[in-house]
């Protein structure tokens, strides 16, 4: 326990020994600054920075593996399927008549996909 608590005087900019003043110059200080900065950016970097770039790596896959069949829902909470998919848009049938087109980039999530024509044809051949 002692040990933990002979680290906390370093991370504030003291000298080790508790009392300041029969310090060896600012150069010891400058360290545990560019150390506190630095363990900082770290934990900045594994809690939001890390996880923010998978996440949009994880949302581009999904836009780029969006096909005809798969039922979809807007950030706007209309839900459909997936009608027509162009390089930068979606045509969306959310009823019998009504068909929308948006950007790929308003679709938040897939609900269901469709399974693949090649899987479709396997499955027809394994059955006969």
């Amino acid at each position: 326990m002692n040990h933990v608590l002979d680290f906390f005087p370093l991370l504030m900019g003291m000298p080790a020994g508790g009392s300041g003043g029969t310090s060896s110059g600012g150069s010891g200080q400058l360290v545990t600054t560019i150390i506190t900065f630095g363990l900082v950016i770290l934990i900045f970097y594994f809690l939001i920075i890390r996880p923010q770039s998978k996440k949009q790596k994880e949302t581009k896959r999904m836009l780029s593996e969006i096909k005809k069949g798969d039922k979809v829902a807007t950030i706007g909470g209309i839900r459909g399927t997936v009608q027509a998919v162009g390089e930068e848009t979606v045509v969306i049938k959310v009823d019998d008549t009504t068909k929308l087109e948006f950007s790929k980039s308003a679709v938040s999530s897939v609900l269901e996909q469709t399974p693949a024509k090649k899987e479709e044809n396997k499955e027809e051949n394994t059955e006969t």
